[in-house]
């Protein structure tokens, strides 16, 4: 909530800034255009794993954007930077079978396959950078594509494993039963094996409503997965995919 309230005053601040510096701007060719948007979406694998067999739950989490980008536009072509800071964060439950993990219970630390039940949380905001090309589709509508750069600031990935058991080190290899109660589940938490740097592309539209007024909708695709290249314990690579919708301000 503290994140929520900090990102909400700086986007009113930046949109006095912006409506004071340019508001009488002549110059319809340059616009700053102050954002905000929630992004909807996950931390996934491109396809569903064998050992995922089903999605139990997906809530709706804290994913705030907020940022001001900058404008060029002087033909039908144009070009557009700026500075985002936003979540992108995760809450679902899965059930899986023979899901390789690393897992701690109680005192002790175990790696292998798991079959049960998955709880698993994402939290990764960060400060996002992205450089796309624009075109105007008449005179509301607005494409933009390009690639961003996104600096985590603070990234959280762990969860609890239950109501299964965990086969340690491969599928014949001792088995260790999880309750659904606590000291009973176990636990893991792959937070500091997250990279801190995200690269993806991003395509999207902005449509104008008033004069100053718009709607926006974005597509965010990382190319680099969340973790570290030499962290093997999750064996799919995780890419963040996620859409953003929103409003701006354009002045």
């Amino acid at each position: 909530m503290k994140r929520i309230i900090i990102i909400s005053l700086a986007f009113f601040m930046s949109l006095l800034l912006a409506g004071n510096t340019f508001g009488q701007e002549k110059n319809k060719f340059f616009h700053v255009i102050v954002r905000a948007g929630y992004n909807v979406g996950g931390t996934a694998p491109l396809g569903v794993p064998a050992t995922i067999r089903s999605i139990d739950s997906f809530k709706l989490t804290p994913s705030v954007m907020g940022g001001i980008d900058f404008q060029l536009t002087p033909g039908r072509w144009g070009i557009l930077a700026g500075v985002h800071y936003e979540n992108k964060a995760m809450d679902t439950e899965v059930t899986t079978k023979g899901y390789r993990m690393e897992l701690v219970k109680g005192d002790s630390r175990m790696e292998g396959l798991f079959t049960g039940h998955v709880k698993q949380e994402v939290t990764q905001w960060m400060l996002t950078i992205p450089v796309m090309l624009t075109c105007r589709l008449g005179n509301r509508v607005t494409w933009k594509v390009g690639p961003y750069i996104s600096i985590l600031t603070d990234k959280d990935f762990s969860g609890i494993a239950s109501d299964g058991y965990l086969r340690q080190g491969d599928p014949t290899g001792p088995r260790i039963n999880m309750g659904d109660k606590e000291g009973e589940w176990a636990t893991y938490d792959f937070s500091d094996e997250m990279e801190d740097r995200q690269y993806g592309v991003a395509m999207g539209f902005d449509w104008r409503v008033t004069r100053h007024l718009g709607i926006m909708t974005d597509v965010n695709w990382g190319l680099t997965g969340v973790f570290d290249s030499d962290f093997k314990t999750v064996e799919q690579t995780l890419y963040p995919i996620y859409a953003t919708v929103g409003l701006y301000l354009a002045f």
